[in-house]
């Protein structure tokens, strides 16, 4: 289910949400969502340890890894369609934003002495 908003916002926001939606050749709207939800995450600084040592441990979902690969793998060979240029960009999307998390609960859990980095 949706809920409708409508939100104003500072014309510097709508240009770079703009210039996000063009590269990813996704809508405006699809971009500020995302964007709402990553804002909604809670900082790993706040979570417990178990939730810091699972996120240290966390990987993509086999299924979307998978599928990112086969993507990859036909951009590589210049095989990728271009209807599938979308998909693609939102895989890499999640990937970068998994590594971003997983590189932060690595920090905090050094930080708090859950893990350390091996020799």
């Amino acid at each position: 289910m949706s809920v409708r908003v409508t939100v104003e916002l500072p014309e510097e926001l709508a240009q770079r949400a703009r210039a996000a939606a063009a590269r990813a050749r996704r809508s405006v709207e699809e971009v500020l969502v995302e964007w709402l939800d990553r804002a909604g995450e809670m900082p790993v600084e706040s979570q417990s340890d178990e939730q810091v040592v699972a996120l240290c441990e966390a990987e993509m979902d086999t299924a979307l890894q998978e599928e990112l690969s086969d993507l990859l793998a036909q951009n590589r060979e210049g095989n990728l369609a271009e209807a599938s240029a979308p998909r693609l960009e939102e895989l890499m999307q999640v990937y970068r934003r998994g590594l971003v998390r997983k590189s932060e609960a690595w920090k905090v859990a050094v930080a708090r002495g859950l893990k350390t980095f091996p020799d």
